[in-house]
């Protein structure tokens, strides 16, 4: 039987959900090494909608993650609260802004921030049992509250979201936006995608190194 991963989505567009070049470019690594995957998403309503045409808040418009998120998966999405980290050998999580929004509260509270129960829920087992997880871009960010204190990660080198991470006990490591960190540790691979690529290519390098070392370290 193939390796399975789990992709835990958090909404379709970068300003308020999952970015989606790095989530195609996610599942086509997966696929292109032979590794199974499944898509999932909490079944809650967006923190809010952004016009990305224009950038704005698109005033009382409401959706709800997990819809949005089945627009990325083409439809092939289960609810958060499904996944089973015993039928996965690891997770990743895609970045954009939904990470800093619906996943958590990051995006206005800081270091302060509250990590959804649910995420915490679905990803703790992938740690308490060893299996490798990813994040890329800014979800790194949540690692700290998300998996503990102590764990390297990186977003690339920006100084605020750097800092945040540190106030909270995470250990920021600045890295280029075409590699990787990781703990080899805790089982943590983590790269700067978007916080830093100007181009789908510089995203695509990375998120490839991310994936390739996801895919050995399932087999150790």
């Amino acid at each position: 039987m193939s390796k399975q991963v789990a992709v835990i989505l958090s909404g379709c567009g970068v300003q308020d959900g999952s970015e989606i070049y790095e989530t195609t470019l996610t599942l086509l690594r997966l696929d292109q090494l032979g590794i199974g995957y499944r898509c999932f998403a909490p079944d809650i309503e967006q923190h809010h909608v952004i016009n990305h045409r224009t950038g704005e808040m698109a005033e009382g418009e409401v959706r709800r993650v997990l819809v949005e998120s089945a627009r990325l998966a083409r439809g092939d999405i289960s609810p958060l609260e499904d996944l089973d980290a015993v039928e996965f050998d690891a997770v990743i999580l895609p970045g954009g802004f939904g990470a800093a929004k619906n996943f958590s509260n990051f995006a206005w509270a800081g270091s302060d921030m509250e990590v959804l129960e649910g995420l915490v829920e679905a990803v703790a087992p992938f740690h308490e049992s060893r299996k490798p997880i990813g994040l890329m871009c800014i979800s790194p960010a949540l690692v700290p509250k998300l998996l503990g204190s102590g764990i390297s990660v990186t977003i690339g080198h920006d100084p605020g979201v750097s800092g945040a991470i540190s106030a909270m006990g995470g250990l920021h490591r600045s890295c280029g936006v075409e590699d990787i960190v990781v703990d080899f540790e805790n089982r943590v691979v983590t790269t700067p995608a978007y916080m830093l690529a100007t181009r789908i290519s510089e995203a695509a390098t990375g998120i490839f190194k991310l994936v390739d070392r996801i895919d050995e370290m399932m087999d150790l």
